[in-house]
């Protein structure tokens, strides 16, 4: 597969743009393709059969563009799909996203870990395997999130709604003594001012979009497929309604003129 070809990126919405951010800082000279599967938004509400079938179309889609790569830039996506995405497409590098319990359980001072996570993460069999491979000698305390997608969705990442709402889920982890929140969701990065201004200063706020953009530079250089450049626009795709996501794009991605197509399925 030319070097020159496209990594393609989805997510259940804009929560993957956090993604998408880090690994066109990482990799400018690679052209990106975004897909928001926004008509079926949130997947932690939904059965991993569903997930799956809907991952399994969305990379389909992706491959059908040219993708030479894949970016699950949703950690539910990434417990329900992945493994079948690497079984069916040997070839393909494929990464997938995963919360940060490793790097939060060594930098935690207080020995206890917050999580802020979707309700489908946090029942997740792949994240209880991270508690136990990284996190026996930390105390971990999950909080799921219920409506803080949504808001992030609409761009609301600072209105008082959003405060309030984003408040009653972190104030119970700073209750219980936690000096390291893990953002168990990719959306939740786009509240990082938000969140800076309600905890105090030691408290550290860790996700993982830059080591997933690490990895796949990784695994593009190990099979030849880092590109040359110059890298072309992101294309974009929404399976909701397109003019939300491209409502929503300036304060999430940036300035630049993008177009939002619609993914037709």
């Amino acid at each position: 597969m030319p070097d020159q070809a496209p990594v393609g990126v989805f997510d259940s919405g804009v929560g993957g743009l956090s993604v998408l951010r880090e690994i066109r800082a990482l990799l400018p000279s690679e052209s990106l393709m975004y897909v928001a599967d926004s008509g079926h938004i949130p997947y932690g509400e939904k059965s991993q059969e569903f997930i799956r079938e809907r991952s399994l179309a969305i990379t389909r889609f992706l491959l059908e563009q040219g993708a030479k790569a894949l970016v699950l830039a949703c950690n539910t996506a990434t417990v329900a799909a992945v493994a079948d995405l690497r079984e069916r497409y040997p070839q393909l590098p494929i990464v997938g996203m995963e919360p940060a319990v490793k790097p939060a359980a060594a930098a935690t001072r207080s020995g206890v870990v917050g999580v802020l996570a979707t309700t489908g993460t946090l029942k997740s069999a792949k994240f209880a395997a991270l508690l136990d491979r990284f996190a026996n000698d930390v105390r971990v305390v999950t909080q799921p999130c219920p409506g803080l997608v949504e808001r992030i969705e609409a761009g609301e990442l600072d209105g008082e709604a959003t405060r309030a709402l984003l408040w009653s889920y972190v104030q119970p982890l700073l209750a219980e003594g936690c000096d390291t929140l893990i953002l168990g969701c990719t959306h939740y990065p786009f509240l990082r001012p938000l969140l800076a201004g309600m905890v105090p200063e030691s408290v550290r706020l860790v996700d993982t979009g830059a080591a997933v953009a690490r990895q796949l530079q990784r695994l593009l250089e190990a099979r030849g497929l880092l590109a040359r450049g110059p890298a072309q626009g992101c294309r974009f795709w929404s399976s909701g309604e397109p003019s939300a996501l491209q409502n929503v794009l300036p304060k999430l991605w940036g300035d630049e003129a993008v177009c939002v197509a619609d993914l037709g399925f």
